[in-house]
């Protein structure tokens, strides 16, 4: 499976992603907004776009759609409870089903609600898995919830769908947002060091050729995975008299994903 990671240079920060089988050439383009970035990558790489996955219904994930169809005769797959808002797609996508891309990537759909309440991510179905996640989960973070998602439900994306995965998924999100998340999770947690070697290691990297963290980086650097460590909990409850005695992990998820909101 070829994999190229493509940063949008924009003030939202947004990567695309081309994901291609090495033998026929086909690929296929995740949220591609800025369709001159994507079409370059493809021509460098000899790819052939044939099919648009958007992630979500936001702007800034649909936009280079009607582009990119002109441009390359692709198909749009989406949410099927997204369709109507993102507007001609061609295949709606369902919790478990199959993208094939050429003759030999498969991408396994997960129903991940949470950021929107009609928001896919895809699992390579490869040795080393790939996620690639859209805006339900950044490196060392988890997406907002203020345009037509809800916590709740994010939390139980979490709990039930991207904790379970292996710990060499490899992580491939919607933003590079990982300094700043890195340094929510050190405001957070101020002892966790594996956090303050990423930041110091990461501080400055070209996003173009950025850091591509895996599940296991992300339970040790995530504060939305680190639901009952001590540090985490000992601070919130400080700061937040309403936080329980003894909180759960939902309580300290969404707790976090408020304080986020504002940080």
């Amino acid at each position: 499976m070829i994999v190229r990671q493509i940063y949008a240079d924009n003030p939202l920060r947004n990567f695309h992603y081309l994901i291609a089988c090495p033998e026929t050439r086909d690929a296929l383009v995740i949220d591609p907004l800025d369709v001159t970035r994507c079409l370059e990558a493809a021509d460098d790489l000899n790819l052939n776009i044939t099919k648009i996955l958007n992630t979500h219904e936001h702007w800034d994930h649909i936009g280079g759609n009607e582009e990119m169809r002109q441009k390359t005769g692709a198909k749009v797959y989406a949410h099927h409870g997204a369709a109507e808002k993102i507007g001609s797609v061609d295949v709606g996508l369902k919790a478990g089903d199959v993208i094939e891309i050429g003759a030999t990537v498969m991408l396994r759909v997960l129903d991940t609600p949470g950021h929107t309440m009609s928001h896919v991510c895809l699992l390579s179905e490869t040795e080393q898995p790939a996620l690639f996640c859209g805006d339900t989960l950044f490196n060392a973070g988890a997406g907002n919830c203020h345009n037509g998602g809800d916590p709740d439900d994010l939390y139980e994306t979490f709990s039930r769908q991207l904790d379970v995965l292996p710990d060499h998924t490899r992580i491939y999100p919607g933003h590079d947002y990982i300094i700043n998340n890195l340094e929510f999770t050190l405001d957070r947690e101020p002892g966790n060091d594996a956090a303050h070697n990423m930041l110091e290691k990461l501080r400055g990297q070209n996003p173009h050729e950025a850091y591509i963290t895996t599940m296991a980086d992300e339970r040790r650097v995530n504060s939305f995975f680190r639901l009952e460590n001590r540090e985490i909990i000992r601070k919130l409850k400080s700061e937040n008299t309403e936080i329980s005695e003894i909180p759960d992990p939902r309580e300290i998820f969404k707790a976090l994903r408020a304080l986020r909101n504002h940080w």
